[in-house]
């Protein structure tokens, strides 16, 4: 039987993705009653700028005063897109505190806060939703909380910051150089007049902790996630990964140990063979690698920011929670029970491309081939060009540890026939 009585909605942040919520809400607002059971009525919006003019929202729901609204004790879901640590940690506690659940698209606060907000929803019996906080519209938690959840996930590898990967594909496809794809980006609206928390992967590695969490049923922290910036990345690079069939992206990986006993969770470039399913994401576009031992290996691919696609998120945690709330059940909270160690950097194995400047005279490849055995560091492949008393060394190395290949970059530095060190990068999913 349908009810009539509405769920009131608060919205906390009216920009790019709060305005879309808000419209959707209203344009979609039949069929989300039909799906839910209930109507939906969106009852505040807080904002910061109130003299704003917001196209379809009724002047008379806007608010300044975020507390006022989740503190009302009438409204049945807060939907949270204002971003960053405070005042939004306070403002979704309150809201559990006065009977709401909660709807976030905050990456930042769920990679540091998570663990709390998930006692606080629990404690308050509420729940806690963020499809939107990783990936856009792109269904991924919920399928590895919930659809994958009988299942042992392995790895999670995938782009999940479309500013980084339309840079790297625009470097890959035109020989651009970095600050030139960058500056495109930033013309085209897909990156920020700051691009660093793009292009130095902190967004990218606050994903990375969430997806960890989930993934392995373990707490996962974003100081816990090792992070690499794309900035260094160069024309010559991507060269070195076409002649070994790869492109490069910046990648968020998480990866249980062999023996089950720990996880990883790291962001940087790498090199991927042109083979792999990532390598073809291209654009703005995200995608997520999925390996788990009973369904094998999953793609998850899709717009994974921009208003309309995070919308599309938001909305479908909203009907979720709605559903509940009808129900008087809550769906699935926090799981950590595995509790497993996060591993540092240094105990990563991963393949290596190493490029090396170096005196073009007989006995350096010897050399440098003697280091790499010093240090347990095994060699695949080898090729060396030279001209005119200087030469270039590129190593690909088999699979080793980062710390036994920092080992071996430091003893390389202190050889009279190395000039510098050209570029390191690692070489994933093969």
């Amino acid at each position: 039987m349908m009810r009539t009585r509405p769920l009131k909605v608060a919205l906390l942040g009216c920009g790019v993705v709060g305005s879309e919520v808000a419209r959707i809400m209203t344009t979609h607002a039949d069929d989300l009653t039909a799906r839910i059971g209930a109507p939906v009525e969106l009852a505040g919006v807080a904002v910061r700028r109130p003299s704003r003019v917001r196209e379809g929202i009724d002047p008379a729901l806007v608010t300044t005063d975020a507390t006022a609204l989740v503190k009302r004790g009438d409204i049945d879901v807060v939907i949270e897109v204002i971003g960053g640590i405070e005042p939004a940690r306070t403002l979704i506690t309150t809201a559990f505190e006065h009977g709401a659940s909660v709807v976030s698209a905050n990456k930042a606060l769920l990679a540091q806060d998570g663990a709390a907000l998930h006692a606080a929803a629990e404690e308050h019996g509420r729940d806690l939703y963020y499809e939107a906080a990783v990936a856009g519209a792109i269904p991924l938690i919920r399928p590895l909380r919930e659809s994958l959840a009988g299942d042992k996930i392995n790895r999670v590898m995938g782009i999940v910051n479309g500013t980084t990967n339309f840079i790297l594909d625009k470097m890959d496809t035109t020989g651009a150089g970095y600050q030139e794809a960058l500056d495109e980006a930033t013309a085209l609206g897909y990156a920020e007049a700051d691009p660093t928390a793009d292009v130095e992967g902190f967004d990218a590695a606050a994903k990375a902790a969430i997806l960890a969490g989930i993934a392995f049923h373990t707490r996962v922290r974003f100081d816990d996630v090792y992070r690499e910036g794309m900035a260094e990345v160069t024309a010559a690079d991507f060269a070195s990964a076409k002649e070994m069939g790869c492109t490069i992206k910046l990648l968020a990986i998480c990866e249980r140990a062999a023996d089950g006993g720990s996880v990883t969770a790291r962001v940087h470039p790498a090199m991927i063979p042109l083979s792999h399913p990532l390598a073809s994401v291209r654009g703005a576009y995200n995608a997520v690698f999925v390996e788990s031992d009973a369904a094998g290996q999953l793609m998850f691919y899709g717009p994974g920011a921009g208003g309309s696609p995070t919308a599309s998120a938001v909305l479908g945690d909203l009907v979720a929670v709605c559903r509940n709330r009808l129900s008087g059940a809550t769906g699935p909270g926090e799981s950590a029970y595995a509790a497993l160690p996060v591993s540092p950097m240094g105990d990563v194995v991963t393949r290596y491309h190493i490029s090396l400047d170096v005196a073009d005279k007989p006995g350096v490849l010897a050399q440098v081939a003697t280091v790499f055995s010093e240090h347990g560091v095994s060699i695949d492949t080898v090729r060396q060009q030279g001209k005119d008393g200087e030469a270039s060394l590129v190593v690909v190395t088999h699979r080793a540890s980062d710390a036994s290949l920092t080992g071996t970059v430091e003893a390389l530095r202190k050889l009279d026939t190395v000039r510098g060190v050209a570029s390191i990068m690692r070489v994933e999913g093969e």
